[in-house]
């Protein structure tokens, strides 16, 4: 018999529809998956069991009632545990929420749930989406299929990983600095961030209210554009969505499929081809560049000088956002409260909260963004990083004068031990060096794997500009369709 859980969520989708399966027996087969591997990979919080089966045995019964399905209808989906779920747990990986179940759920969530796919669970993440390792999750390191010892990546790892284990078909994961495509890119799986504004972040815990962007995750190129298509488009719930159509990526993902790329013009970025990259990762870039061209695309080198500036002026914008979102975890309205003994002000309270709930990386970051806001910082550092961002923008505007899209490696390096580096907060942020140009600029990337080094994952990104989603979709299928596919070592 076919093993359900390495199906493609379109097979899924297809024999759930045309009846050679059901939705119960596909759910069955993945909270089995789980239940074998995930005490070893650790790639969700929380499993809704009975949740997911109820949902299946709902598909099921509506197309035995002869309902039109939709295109991911009982498929399973598991959730990054930064998205609310009505009765479900979501804890952003942190102690501060353990064991909060919201009232409500978010955009996303319901748009999952009315496109009839079936929630798994909440994912593992970095504490409030703060990481590039998930290893500062409250509740203990996601570990990478392809080797147990080292990180899936972050802040998203636990999504990335549940995807490479076969745990799930689908999944969602927030990119705010490249915490979906970089986990993405060191799984050996696809991850892509849309236009900002392209999907809701309403019932999204916010980290950085500038640069947050749901988006969806799969094993290949039309599963992503799939899930893409279901979770995007308006909210008037969320201030920042834009009120405009989504760009049709599923079409886009096909027609890349074909492998057929005549008439693109794709821009390779010098400032990301130079120093600071792993060799290996280098030449299977440069491999995947090349095939590429054979694929009928035009490559054409060209230059974002700013971009160089973007690790620095993240790290100023993202934490002083977070610095002004996360003081609503104060102890006193939802959460942990700790100290309430009748004895203590409301300030020891909370600072006893915060200093009890809170890790060592949120509370980092914290301090960083308080002091860039304050009285004689501002213009100086906060100040100054908004304009950095805007040369960055227009760094990419001018790009997109010449070329339709930028392709670049997704991360300097291979998936690194665990422990590796988090002695060295810089060291760990340079993960995030090549993904965080476009989350600054607020246009859509995606990460598709590209080839092996030294036997782990190598994810190539390509950037395309705001609201052209489609474009990112059809170079990654086309790469997809002549590099293939890569399967990690048996758990």
């Amino acid at each position: 018999m076919t093993d359900l859980t390495r199906l493609s969520a379109a097979e899924i989708a297809g024999l759930v529809a045309g009846g050679e399966t059901s939705a119960v027996e596909v759910t069955q087969a993945h909270l089995d998956r789980i239940a074998a591997v995930d005490d070893r990979v650790n790639a969700f919080l929380y499993v809704d069991t009975e949740g997911a089966l109820a949902a299946a045995r709902g598909v099921d019964e509506r197309r035995a009632a002869g309902e039109d399905l939709g295109p991911l209808a009982g498929v399973p989906v598991a959730v990054k545990d930064v998205l609310t779920t009505k009765g479900v747990p979501t804890t952003v990986g942190s102690k501060i929420l353990e064991g909060w179940r919201p009232p409500y759920d978010s955009t996303v969530v319901e748009r999952l749930r009315a496109a009839g796919t079936v929630m798994l669970g909440k994912t593992n993440m970095d504490e409030f989406a703060m990481g590039s390792s998930t290893e500062y999750s409250a509740y203990g390191p996601t570990r990478n299929p392809w080797n147990l010892d080292r990180i899936p990546g972050g802040s998203g790892g636990g999504s990335a990983a549940a995807l490479a284990a076969y745990e799930a078909p689908l999944s969602i994961g927030s990119d705010t600095g490249g915490s979906i495509r970089q986990p993405g890119a060191v799984t050996g799986t696809v991850g892509a961030k849309p236009t900002y504004g392209g999907t809701s972040r309403y019932g999204l815990v916010a980290f950085s209210s500038s640069l947050d962007t749901p988006g969806p995750c799969a094993r290949t190129v039309l599963d992503a554009a799939l899930l893409h298509q279901v979770i995007a488009g308006h909210d008037p719930r969320d201030s920042t969505s834009i009120p405009a159509p989504v760009p049709d990526v599923v079409g886009a993902a096909r027609l890349g499929a074909t492998g057929d790329l005549t008439g693109m013009k794709l821009g390779v970025i010098t400032e990301f081809t130079g120093e600071g990259a792993e060799p290996g990762v280098m030449a299977a870039f440069r491999e995947s560049v090349e095939a590429l061209a054979k694929l009928g695309a035009e490559i054409v080198e060209l230059s974002c000088p700013h971009f160089r500036y973007a690790l620095p002026a993240y790290y100023l914008i993202a934490p002083s956002e977070c610095s002004s979102n996360l003081a609503r975890f104060d102890g006193v309205r939802f959460g942990l409260r700790v100290g309430d003994d009748g004895n203590r002000s409301l300030e020891e309270v909370m600072s006893l909260t915060r200093e009890a709930g809170f890790g060592p990386e949120v509370k980092r970051r914290i301090m960083i963004g308080t002091y860039a806001l304050s009285s004689g910082y501002y213009d100086a550092y906060y100040g100054q990083a908004q304009k950095v961002r805007t040369l960055i923008t227009r760094d990419f505007t001018a790009a997109f004068e010449q070329v339709d899209a930028l392709i670049s490696p997704t991360t300097p390096f291979v998936a690194f031990p665990i422990g590796a580096r988090t002695a060295d907060p810089y060291q760990m942020y340079l993960a995030d060096l090549f993904t965080i140009p476009t989350n600054l600029y607020g246009g859509p990337a995606i990460s598709v794997p590209c080839g092996l080094s030294e036997g782990l994952p190598v994810g190539l990104q390509v950037m395309a500009p705001t609201m052209a989603d489609d474009r990112m979709y059809r170079v990654a299928a086309a790469l997809e369709s002549t590099v293939g596919s890569f399967t990690p070592p048996a758990l």
